[in-house]
């Protein structure tokens, strides 16, 4: 499904933690944000400085493993619950933002009177929850679209739906979407791509894996079982032909570490030129469904884009009939039946992540309304109110004030870097904006239809609601208020067409950031978010748009060089991690991910230093400040998954897994004196060895 352009802002943001389900904390936690459950006690949550010590599995050495050292005795006993695929420190906070917005909403449904914004919730809600409806209505909600799609019976009609697909929920190979012009942020600009994959990524396809091999055989049956919810005649065959067109479609996209090069998907071209660069395509058919005027767009894939109208034309009507019925269907799935929902589940919930049952139903609805494309800002604006001290803002801005001091003395001593390459890459670090904790203007839902008993309805009128607005503000400058995460959602982001880094105010709560834990817990957590968020600005894609967030190069050859081959050795270096056996981390693939990990863990231990000025750090429960600052780190990145999880994120996701974030101390020559690791153990870099970029 092509995305709008508020789905955008979430899509293209460089996150701290990637897309995740929320999950079951590892303890019973309040419902009320840290500051409020502590208030007047000057306790830390966690522990009694802001680190959960009974965690730690001392009998491992924290130079041979990290990750169990500060985590293992819980790893060791942490069972996870039959609808879970993984938990961690994230989403255990995220299930206490559910709850939290679980209360909200249900302090509206016993209100007797709304304002409007509350009643799109409470009518959203109830309509979601009103199973005995959903599963009368069965696979009629969608009955229009699939009829259209049966009704197919030029290249025309196929188009119309392809474009059409941003409101009904059908996939394309051709995949069109609203972001930033990289040369100049003020303006908005359409980017087409390819897409249209319905298993995680192309090596799902293509590998020999035996792994994959079975995922193929479960994706086949999984698409004829969903084939004959439509009655679709000979659903066996048609799910064969589904497999073999999307494997034709992985064949040709690119691979995904080169998917996020910024100089191979930046290509720019008028509109009135497209047709004759890439022939073949309805182009203005496409683009009056979906209502864009495009003046000039962005080609991601110039050749993939090129393949895919090839694949296009030489497919028949039949098989791309087949292959939208079932996407519909599967895209639809959590909206229908419970039957329906079901079959998608057991294919996409168990086979692919493991996950041996449902999320209770009412946690489904919460996610599905939290987005920035539903009614996340809706909600948001209850949230902070009820759960969100304006004290946490103020501390966190002026942390982050902190840790860009740090950064600039930082830029400062690199011997690898130039002076007048320095003087580029301070004048961006003063450009960074930071936005803490909400908006400060809010979405308006003016004009938006939301029915107590009609879900596919109400989820249509969001996404015609939500494109509407970004249809016509296409031709206007950009809008830098604009948030790509909700209040309530537990991550940060870096947009580098804004220069911006953004905090919602979930994640300010323990284990992230505490008031009244010790200063050297939040530095090695928050503040190494924080840095994490800063150091997109200067990874190896982020430092490519200079401070005014356009895309140029603004480093001398030399200087660039230099970085690259940094970057290069810390690419290999996770790449060496394998944690399923023939299948390791994609370091190229992870790379900005690891360079914020790496770069921010620096600024953070910077500043903390500086905030010490020049004292000695009390030792806490036999711990020095130094231990603390980097046990707070490995807390953070505390994490447990499935093997169908983790497979999924070596394959699919941008970011290294959570075990092998948390080594990333071993580039640190601190964390070696901390915790007296020696040659001879398993983490152990010489010196020469440790990367050290920012």
């Amino acid at each position: 499904m092509r995305k709008t352009l508020l789905a955008a802002a979430v899509a293209a943001s460089l996150g701290l933690l990637g897309c995740s389900q929320p999950e079951t904390p590892e303890k019973q936690v309040s419902d009320h944000a840290a500051t409020a459950d502590t208030a007047g006690t000057n306790e830390a949550e966690l522990g009694s400085f802001g680190v959960d010590l009974s965690a730690r599995n001392e009998n491992v050495k924290p130079g041979d493993d990290f990750f169990m050292y500060a985590s293992g005795s819980w790893y060791d006993n942490y069972e996870l619950p039959a609808d879970k695929t993984r938990y961690g420190a994230f989403t255990g906070l995220a299930e206490r933002s559910e709850k939290q917005v679980k209360n909200i909403i249900d302090s509206l449904l016993e209100k007797d009177t709304l304002t409007e914004d509350e009643q799109l919730v409470h009518d959203f809600f109830v309509a979601y929850m009103d199973v005995d409806t959903i599963n009368e209505k069965g696979l009629s909600p969608i009955s229009d679209v699939l009829s259209e799609i049966s009704q197919i019976s030029s290249q025309q009609d196929l188009t119309e739906v392809f474009g059409n697909a941003w409101l009904t929920g059908a996939s394309s190979p051709i995949n069109g979407s609203m972001w930033y012009n990289r040369l100049d942020p003020n303006e908005y600009q359409l980017s087409v791509g390819v897409g249209g994959l319905g298993l995680p990524d192309r090596d799902y396809y293509l590998s020999d894996d035996e792994r994959f091999v079975k995922i193929r055989e479960a994706y086949v049956a999984h698409i004829e079982q969903m084939l004959g919810f439509a009655e679709v005649e000979n659903p066996a065959e048609q799910a064969a032909e589904i497999l073999a067109l999307e494997t034709q479609i992985a064949e040709i996209q690119w691979p995904r570490e080169k998917r996020r090069d910024r100089d191979l998907t930046l290509n720019q071209i008028e509109r009135d030129k497209l047709s004759d660069d890439y022939p073949g395509f309805d182009w203005d058919t496409y683009f009056a469904q979906m209502g864009y005027k495009v003046p000039e767009l962005n080609i991601t894939q110039p050749q993939p884009v090129k393949d895919a109208i090839e694949i296009i034309n030489e497919t028949s009507l039949d098989k791309w009939k087949a292959y939208l019925t079932y996407h519909t269907i599967k895209n639809n799935a959590g909206l229908l039946s419970q039957d329906i929902y079901q079959a998608n589940f057991d294919f996409y919930g168990t086979t692919l992540s493991g996950q041996k049952e449902p999320r209770p139903r009412w946690k489904r609805a919460v996610s599905q309304m939290s987005g920035t494309q539903s009614l996340g800002f809706a909600i948001g604006k209850l949230y902070v109110k009820e759960y969100f001290p304006e004290s946490s803002k103020e501390q966190m801005a002026a942390l982050v004030e902190n840790l860009r001091a740090a950064l600039d003395e930082r830029i400062d001593s690199l011997d690898w870097m130039g002076e007048e390459t320095k003087a580029n890459a301070k004048q961006k670090l003063m450009a960074f904006n930071p936005k803490i904790g909400y908006p400060d203007e809010w979405q308006s839902f003016d004009g938006l239809s939301i029915s107590s008993d009609d879900l596919i309805g109400n989820v249509r009128n969001l996404r015609s609601f939500f494109h509407q607005q970004s249809v016509d503000k296409e031709l206007e400058k950009t809008d830098r208020e604009r948030w790509g995460m909700t209040p309530q959602q537990v991550n940060a982001y870096y947009n580098s067409s804004f220069n911006e880094i953004v905090f919602p105010a979930a994640i300010l709560q323990p284990p992230f950031f505490d008031p009244n834990a010790d200063p050297a817990v939040n530095y090695g957590a928050i503040g190494a978010v924080i840095g994490h968020e800063m150091g997109h600005g200067f990874d190896d894609q982020g430092s490519k748009s200079d401070a005014n967030g356009i895309q140029r190069n603004w480093w001398t050859d030399a200087d660039r060089a230099a970085f690259d081959e940094k970057a290069d050795k810390l690419a290999a270096q996770y790449s060496q991690y394998e944690p399923i056996e023939g299948n390791f981390v994609n370091g190229r693939n992870s790379l900005g991910e690891n360079i914020g990990d790496v770069g921010g863990l620096a600024m953070a231990y910077h500043a903390y230093k500086l905030s010490l000025n020049g004292k000695e750090a009390p030792v806490i429960d036999g711990l020095t400040g130094d231990q603390r600052f980097f046990l707070a780190w490995a807390q953070v990145w505390r994490e447990k998954r499935t093997e169908q999880s983790m497979l999924n994120q070596l394959r699919a996701g941008t970011h290294a897994p959570g075990r092998y974030r948390a080594q990333a101390p071993r580039n640190h020559d601190a964390w070696y004196e901390a915790f007296n690791v020696q040659p001879e153990d398993e983490l152990y870099l010489a010196p020469e060895e440790r990367v050290r970029i920012w």
